[in-house]
């Protein structure tokens, strides 16, 4: 196989993938004997009629289309290992050239981490926390002692705004992609938990499918940007998570199967804790 990479500035990355004729003869000959393993014809009991005689009635493209399923992520898999590739997306495939007795060629589109200026995260929290404390009262409308204490002090969504005010990346465009069809993904299921088309909720709420969408754009990148400053943060001030503190969460599970379930997903909680962990220790600072 002959591969071909290309990298571009905000981490995409684009495979070009050529596959010999001879491995796809060789996967296609794998699935017409899978094929005959399973088809009865008359007069022959099911996997004992001649090869020849169910290939000439298969549909050859349908089994192109399971030689494709097989061959894409073991060629995938050789080339970014090959490449010493590190993507976090499931990669976007195209086939873009597929003639009998030449070399097919996919296109396989993914992305690296993106590079994540943090800028001054310290002084923006500081900063953020200095105005809060400088609050003046209108005369008259002073809060009780409470209230201006619970006032004063930044909320979730104020600390992240500021950390968001400061950083500077450029997201993979196939990550946001991903994260914007996941959100009208969520839109749908929701709307139809309501007994709504997305249509008459659109309607319903005054808005547009482009305004949403680009308000889901807006979002995704809010996002993605703040879990990946989150986790460089936590790098850089060397917040970790415990074994202890992970089985800490466990043990509030309410069954045996939540508990198992929760065993199955420690890495997950491992982040969640971690992301905790540090918004902590910016409040702090």
């Amino acid at each position: 196989m002959n591969t071909q990479i290309k990298r571009l500035e905000d981490k995409t990355i684009e495979l070009t993938l050529s596959i010999p004729w001879e491995d796809i003869q060789k996967v296609y000959s794998e699935v017409v004997d899978d094929f005959v393993k399973e088809t009865e014809l008359p007069g022959f009991r099911k996997g004992k009629a001649p090869r020849e005689a169910v290939e000439k009635n298969l549909d050859k493209n349908k089994v192109y289309e399971e030689v494709m399923q097989r061959m894409i992520p073991k060629v995938y898999s050789e080339a970014i290992e090959t490449e010493k590739i590190h993507p976090i997306v499931m990669p976007k495939i195209t086939l873009t050239e597929a003639k009998e007795g030449n070399p097919w060629t996919i296109l396989a589109i993914t992305c690296e981490r993106p590079t994540i200026d943090l800028g001054d995260y310290k002084k923006a929290v500081q900063d953020i926390k200095a105005a809060k404390q400088k609050k003046i009262w209108v005369p008259g409308q002073e809060p009780t002692k409470e209230k201006g204490e619970k006032e004063k002090k930044v909320s979730l969504d104020e600390l992240l705004a500021a950390i968001h005010g400061v950083i500077k990346t450029t997201l993979p465009a196939i990550l946001l992609d991903q994260e914007v069809n996941h959100l009208l993904s969520d839109l749908v299921d929701q709307t139809k938990k309501l007994g709504l088309s997305v249509e008459q909720y659109l309607t319903s709420t005054n808005r547009t499918a482009e305004g949403i969408k680009h308000e889901y754009e807006h979002q995704a990148e809010r996002t993605l940007t703040l879990e990946f400053a989150l986790e460089e943060i936590a790098d850089k001030e060397g917040v970790l998570v415990s074994d202890d503190e992970i089985d800490t969460v466990i043990k509030t599970a309410k069954s045996e199967e939540e508990k198992q379930s929760l065993e199955k997903q420690r890495y997950y909680l491992a982040t969640i804790l971690r992301r905790q962990k540090t918004i902590d220790t910016l409040a702090n600072l």
